[in-house]
């Protein structure tokens, strides 16, 4: 038993991981990212700088801290390629059989690899390992969501993906997908398009890869920045009826990958009343939103 716990602990380390930093004009806040990934107790990694054609000194400050650590990778873009594109292209410049995405405002805590590299070689199983986050508002201020559930790590994929749709229903959604550490390959083979609420999209189905864990551990940090729909619609250089209707476009992309996947026919319909509760949910939530809103503003009339 103690040399198979010693072979497992031996090949939890041997790994190569791959942190996928894509940035754009974000030299005022990338080196204190760059701290946080070179002080990882995990030695076998690499950090893959995507540069999207930044027009400040990011470029300058990449190459000087490429420069001072073989770990760092460093590729600049000659001309932009969109946020998603820059996300993607880290996936594909990447070399290491688990891959982590990193924001360049973010950061994780010195263990992050080896915890979550701990749960890989544990289960076989597994495509994505998540972990609680920390997440820090534009004033400053900062909160966490625990999550204590065990769909994600379920076998049955249309569980796993009921969990994902009532978490998103609800909002404020625990588990973060996007920022986890997962299977490079599985990442890679999942397409991606360009299109309002891609990320919940892309979540979902990285729900029918495979099981997820969770660590219920503050291993990391993301800065949130307050976009409304509109203003994502333009961020991204999506046509501006999708934010119009972004659960419908969500909804209809989730529909028409569902027609690709490998699963029964049962499956398929379940995945299918799983989508239509999201619209409906969705919807629903806009309504009591609004609703409420209309109140607020008739009550002062009323006395």
């Amino acid at each position: 038993m103690r040399s198979e716990n010693i072979q497992a602990a031996s090949q939890s380390r041997s790994e190569l991981v791959s942190i996928g930093l894509p940035v754009r004009n974000g030299a005022g806040t990338l080196a204190d990212v760059v701290k946080s990934v070179l002080a990882q107790d995990y030695e076998h990694l690499e950090l893959v700088i995507s540069d999207n054609a930044s027009t400040d000194v990011t470029e300058e400050l990449c190459r000087e801290l490429a420069a001072t650590d073989s770990r760092i990778v460093y590729h600049r873009q000659p001309q932009n390629i969109g946020l998603l594109g820059n996300f993607s292209q880290t996936v594909h410049l990447a070399r290491g059989t688990f891959f982590r995405w990193l924001g360049d405002d973010d950061w994780i805590a010195p263990n992050y690899i080896s915890r979550c590299m701990d749960s890989f070689v544990s289960d076989s199983r597994l495509v994505l390992v998540t972990t609680q986050l920390t997440y820090v508002r534009p004033d400053g201020s900062d909160f966490t969501l625990e999550y204590a559930g065990k769909a994600f790590y379920s076998d049955d994929p249309i569980e796993r993906l009921e969990e994902l749709i009532t978490l998103i229903i609800r909002g404020n959604v625990p588990v973060d997908p996007l920022y986890g550490m997962a299977r490079r390959a599985c990442l890679a083979a999942i397409p991606r398009r360009n299109m309002i609420r891609e990320d919940e999209v892309f979540a979902t189905r990285l729900t029918l890869a495979g099981p997820w864990a969770h660590l219920p551990e503050v291993l990391a940090r993301r800065d949130l920045r307050d976009y409304g729909v509109a203003t994502t619609a333009r961020y991204l250089g999506v046509p501006m009826w999708q934010a119009r209707v972004p659960t419908a476009v969500q909804c209809w992309e989730m529909l028409r990958f569902l027609r690709d996947e490998k699963m029964t026919n049962s499956q398929r319909r379940q995945a299918k009343v799983a989508v239509g509760r999201l619209f409906v949910g969705r919807h629903y939530a806009t309504l009591k939103r609004r609703s409420k809103r209309l109140v607020e503003l008739l009550l002062p009339l009323t006395k």
